[in-house]
């Protein structure tokens, strides 16, 4: 099967951010783009209109897609792009078109019959209902692709195994040749204390553990540049302060078998604060 990165595509300026970082992220990686449009009917009571037939709706999607490959194209001229368009709930449909994906792409407040808010429960679930590593993009600052020249962050979460999320860090900044920043926010247990010594224990033992989790990633990857950070205080606040002048931030979503989606704190808190696009890779 043809190697593809799936991009949502929908109304928004956030949506076609998200198409232009998927067109490059498709070129660095030698893989073909799939813009995909999830037709969602009856339309959702907020942008129902009484006047708009079904073949209406159909006919608007397929010219959505029509402009957005004549956009990408002039952009990305090499790169070979598909389209789809699919009926459905949003977050099922895109999570089964993504499913042999090596990506899926979202904007990050998309509107209109695709994606809802992606805070809101249709942006969880879409992220939730795809094991699928899921890019969520904002417009500010990436309608022209990525941040070459800035580094990808990734939040190590050190009291789980998440090979599959330092796999991903590691590829996306060797694509890119740009530094990795790996970071580790960690606190001293409460009965140990806060006094200096044990503070420097603590760092000490941070970074050791840190290390050791990235040694085999970094023999793998031996052109990527690493940094380690081990930063005491909350993983979530902790990977939001570092990530501040980030090109791509990556965190780990711990897959749960639960109704309703899950996508763990650290990630929902990527998401909200921080202005790069965020990578959720989803690991046991």
């Amino acid at each position: 099967m043809t190697r593809h990165v799936t991009v949502g595509l929908d109304n928004s300026p956030e949506s076609l951010a998200a198409a232009h970082w998927a067109a490059r992220d498709a070129g660095l990686r030698g893989a073909d783009l799939l813009l995909v449009h999830v037709e969602e009917w009856p339309l959702p009571v907020a942008v129902a209109m009484p006047t708009v037939t079904r073949e209406d709706h159909r006919t608007w999607a397929d010219r959505l897609l029509e402009s957005a490959v004549g956009e990408l194209r002039s952009t990305h001229p090499g790169l070979r792009i598909s389209t789809r368009r699919v009926s459905g709930r949003p977050p099922a449909g895109l999570a089964a078109v993504a499913a042999d994906a090596e990506l899926l792409v979202l904007g990050s407040r998309g509107l209109g019959t695709v994606m809802g808010a992606l805070m809101g429960s249709v942006g969880l679930a879409t992220i939730g209902a795809t094991r699928t590593p899921v890019v969520v993009v904002r417009a500010e600052g990436n309608v022209g692709g990525h941040a070459r020249d800035k580094d990808v962050v990734v939040g190590v979460d050190l009291h789980r195994p998440a090979d599959p999320v330092l796999a991903f860090a590691f590829g996306e900044a060797a694509r890119r040749g740009c530094a990795l920043r790996a970071v580790h926010g960690w606190k001293l247990p409460l009965a140990v204390g806060h006094s200096a010594d044990a503070r420097a224990e603590g760092e000490r033992k941070a970074a050791a553990a840190l290390a050791a989790a990235l040694r085999p990633w970094r023999e793998e990857y031996p052109s990527v540049e690493v940094v380690e950070r081990p930063v005491p205080g909350s993983a979530a606040q902790v990977l939001v302060d570092e990530a501040g002048e980030a090109g791509l931030v990556v965190v780990g979503r711990h897959v749960r078998h639960a109704p309703l989606p899950h996508i763990g704190h650290v990630a929902h808190a990527a998401m909200h604060h921080c202005r790069a696009p965020v990578a959720v890779v989803a690991h046991d």
